[in-house]
């Protein structure tokens, strides 16, 4: 049984439908797609890449996705106009932060990010669909298939999986990147952007960094390993040394 999956999207909405049809190409339209969640901010429309994963969602098709460290911003901001991430590395709030995108997500509903603070939550609410800020809530933080454990960032090693804790699943790096020890099944993750999708034997990174003008990464993982599907084929992905991500 294959599974196909799809790096961190960041509001890429002709990039996500350019991966896809890579996608059922290969695999056909029926094909069990994992997305390994951040699906906004940063990139012009990611109230588009919401509106097409939940209708397709509804629709029956057979995609899963996760809930990334950026999908908790916007619906918790609409619940709490003052919550900040505990995961950030500086507690900053997501409308100030300047690295996080959420100037482009909230244009992307039309509300201009530079409305006084009581405005712009009032104009978010008022904008935004409740039906997107539930769909990012409801998003699961892991999958797992006979083929591999997907998940947003990681997970802490050694950890059973019922017992990890969100903020690992969505925001850790440190513990993880650098970890040579065989979880199990095989990591399919996101969330650290690299150059394009790299297998390193314990661990799948399919963030190819989408968000900063790069492809954005579809794989296959089948009985005859991975492979990164490019618009002239399948590239085998083969397992090499833990890198020095950061």
């Amino acid at each position: 049984m294959r599974l196909y999956a799809i790096g961190d999207i960041h509001g890429q909405l002709d990039l996500l439908k350019d991966a896809h049809e890579r996608i059922f190409c290969d695999g056909g339209r029926d094909a069990v797609i994992a997305h390994v969640g951040d699906l906004i901010d940063r990139g012009p429309d990611s109230r588009g890449v919401v509106e097409y994963l939940s209708l397709g969602r509804k629709a029956g098709r057979p995609w899963i996705v996760m809930r990334g460290n950026h999908d908790r911003f916007l619906p918790n901001f609409l619940r709490q106009p003052d919550w900040i991430d505990p995961g950030l590395s500086s507690p900053r709030h997501w409308i100030d932060h300047p690295g996080l995108g959420a100037d482009a997500t909230l244009a992307s509903y039309g509300v201009d990010i530079g409305l006084p603070r009581d405005r712009l939550h009032a104009e978010a609410v008022r904008a935004v669909p409740a039906a997107h800020a539930e769909f990012l809530s409801s998003l699961p933080l892991w999958y797992l298939h006979p083929r591999a454990l997907v998940v947003h960032a990681g997970i802490r090693p050694g950890v059973d999986l019922q017992d990890q804790i969100e903020l690992d699943l969505v925001w850790i790096r440190k513990g993880f990147l650098e970890s040579t020890v065989d979880h199990g099944p095989l990591i399919v993750h996101g969330h650290t952007a690299i150059r394009t999708a790299t297998h390193y034997g314990n661990r799948l990174n399919i963030d190819g960094g989408a968000a900063y003008g790069r492809p954005l990464c579809a794989v296959v993982i089948g009985e005859d390993g991975v492979e990164l599907l490019t618009d002239e084929g399948r590239l085998p992905l083969l397992p090499q040394a833990i890198a020095a991500e950061q």
